[in-house]
Parts: C-alpha cells; structure tokens; sequence
C-alpha cells in the first residue's frame, strides 16, 4: 500500500466533498468538486484506493496546488 496526495489545479473553493474519509473510490472517480471563475472543476481518484483523509471543508478557500485531500492506495 502506498499513499497519494490530491491537490488542487486551480485556486476557488471548495464546492462539495463527494468521497468522505473511508470511502472507497475507484481510478477517476470524483473526490472533490472545485468552484473557480464560476465554474466547476472535479477532483478525481488517481487511481482505486480509500481515502484516509480530507483535509478540507465545504466552503473553504483554497489556493493552487493545495492538498485537498490523502487516500491509500494498493499497490
């Protein structure tokens, strides 16, 4: 197992946590939703995995390149 970290590609807010902790996700599945310019950005699985950690919340303001969240991964 090993662990990955998702960051954000673009600065705006954070819309909504659709993977909580614990939650299985598969490759590409969407972890976060990401508001920035009035759009939406989602923030998805690199690969399967469970998430061990969001380290944001709904509504916060985060900056480019920020790690939103960590999930491990099999290897």
């Amino acid at each position: 197992m090993f662990q990955n970290t998702l960051f954000a590609e673009v600065g705006g807010t954070v819309a909504k946590i659709v993977a909580p902790v614990g939650s299985h996700v598969n490759a590409f599945d969407e972890v976060l939703v990401l508001e920035s310019m009035k759009m939406e950005f989602s923030v998805g699985a690199p690969s399967s995995g469970t998430v061990l950690e969001v380290l944001v919340t709904e509504g916060d303001v985060i900056a480019e390149g920020q790690a939103l969240a960590v999930m491990e991964c099999p290897e």
